[in-house]
């Protein structure tokens, strides 16, 4: 079964650099979202063109059948969204800490975020949330924590702007029941970023679907990537 990996906000197709040597003899593809890596940077986006490109990226590798498709934060929010809206080209997903809509308490502060990184770049950002997004009893290795900081700080501030102004408006509650293929949702036991409890009620929404926390954060592909491709292996996808 072929498998597509769908990356972070704030990341590209190099997060998942540490997991692939593990996913021995898969068919693989990755690619960086609209927006980051070496895809064209945009001021604006929805959840419905992050999945059109999802499908128009399989398209161009030639991924026509159904795929297992393994997603993590905003890129597990557009597999989810991929799998209700496509449902014959997945066959099973894999969303870890799924990103799928915010609170509406929390809408005004992510707009405001949104606002900031726009205007004064990504370090601000990317240093405040260092300890909770790549957490320090997570940095055995050195080369994978540089690699981490030096891609969300190089992303662009604009597109990852448009990321946050996109969760702000976004709600994948109608989307989740009508998915249908077997889905794994997983977090992290020291994810502050979404915590369990959210992953869990997002898991609740969706028809038969497994849920499972693992010993890892929130960028769960880059803090423990043998850890990943052990779940996507497990999990059949």
């Amino acid at each position: 079964m072929p498998l597509v990996l769908v990356h972070e906000m704030g990341g590209c197709l190099r997060s998942w650099d540490w997991v692939v040597p593990h996913l021995v003899g898969r068919r693989v593809l990755r690619l960086d979202q609209r927006g980051a890596g070496l895809s064209e940077k945009v001021g604006v986006m929805g959840i419905g063109d992050l999945v059109g490109d999802l499908g128009a990226v399989m398209d161009a590798a030639g991924f026509g059948g159904p795929v297992a498709l393994a997603g993590c934060a905003v890129g597990a929010g557009v597999a989810l969204a991929f799998a209700a809206r496509c449902p014959a080209r997945v066959a099973s997903v894999v969303a870890m800490a799924p990103a799928t809509g915010l609170r509406a308490e929390a809408r005004a502060g992510a707009l405001a975020v949104a606002d900031a990184v726009e205007r004064d770049g990504m370090r601000g950002r990317v240093l405040e949330r260092l300890d909770d997004s790549f957490p320090v009893q997570y940095r055995g290795d050195p080369a994978r924590f540089a690699a981490f900081r030096a891609m969300h700080l190089g992303h662009d501030p604009r597109s990852y702007a448009a990321i946050y102004r996109m969760l702000a408006g976004m709600d994948l509650s109608g989307d989740l029941g009508r998915i249908g293929c077997p889905c794994l949702l997983v977090a992290g036991e020291t994810d502050a970023v979404r915590p369990a409890a959210g992953v869990e009620a997002v898991a609740a929404g969706i028809p038969g679907a497994r849920f499972e926390t693992v010993a890892s954060g929130h960028f769960m592909p880059m803090l423990t990537p043998e850890l990943v491709a052990r779940v996507i292996v497990g999990f059949g996808a």
